[in-house]
């Protein structure tokens, strides 16, 4: 049995997430993994929805938007530092910085992130940023 892993933020990003941000892959255990994401000022993300897993993310530093849309009921959420949020599974989002700096973000997903066909594309509500 072990009693765990620890680790630092990587320097560089390890893959491009389906919806276009910069994600450095973090810890993982048997119920979730956790990575960071960063979205450079003046970006928007590509709308997805999650086939299988859940997310609860908490924004370490930028400003910008998250929409997030399901079951008939569509939101804007303000992301500044110290935001905490949940993406069900199932429900489709976009975000975007609006600052002068990078959007950063840590997030746990639960089951850990099965792989590149977890994230369906999807339309969103604003015009994603070429990556």
């Amino acid at each position: 049995m072990s009693i765990g892993e620890v680790m630092t933020l990587p320097p560089e990003p390890d893959v491009l997430a389906p919806d276009g941000s910069d994600v450095r892959i973090l810890l993982a255990l048997a119920g979730g993994s956790m990575a960071h994401f960063q979205l450079p000022a003046g970006k928007v993300s590509r709308a997805v929805r999650h086939r299988s897993v859940e997310e609860i993310w908490y924004v370490l530093s930028g400003h910008g938007e998250m929409w997030r849309a399901g079951a008939g009921d569509a939101t804007i959420v303000s992301l500044t530092a110290g935001v905490c949020l949940t993406i069900p599974v199932g429900v489709c989002f976009q975000f975007r910085t609006t600052g002068n700096e990078a959007l950063a973000a840590v997030a746990i997903t639960m089951p850990p992130w099965p792989g590149e066909d977890e994230a369906e594309m999807v339309t969103g509500l604003w015009d994603p940023t070429p990556p």
